[in-house]
């Protein structure tokens, strides 16, 4: 199993809109494509107008077939290009889980937040 994070730093001011997108149009999109959403989160301390989220897979194969068939889709793609000018950057980064840890294992309980 492994994790992807992704952290987009907005404009100033613009994660109240840019959640309120996600929530009304992104979400019915991407999550039935994706599948496992570890979490969805905004920054509070630290690095401020930032958006974090994490999806977890099976393995790199498995995240490549599944961004593909979402960059793919064209409602994501129109989705996309509404909260593209809200965007400054972006930082993606892939988590391997150590050995001890819950996500180490193909845990039953994680696919439950499959949608397959």
């Amino acid at each position: 199993m492994i994790v992807e994070e992704r952290i987009y730093t907005l404009q100033i001011g613009a994660v109240p809109e840019y959640l309120r997108l996600y929530e009304a149009e992104g979400l019915a999109i991407q999550r039935p494509i994706l599948g496992r959403m570890v979490g969805y989160f905004r920054t509070e301390i630290g690095p401020q107008h930032q958006i974090v989220h994490m999806w977890a897979y099976k393995d790199l194969a498995e995240r490549s077939e599944r961004r593909a068939r979402l960059l793919a889709d064209q409602r994501w793609i129109d989705y996309a290009k509404k909260t593209r000018p809200l965007q400054i950057s972006q930082e993606n980064k892939i988590l391997v889980p150590a050995p001890f840890s819950p996500w180490a294992e193909d845990d039953p309980a994680l696919d439950m937040a499959t949608d397959r």
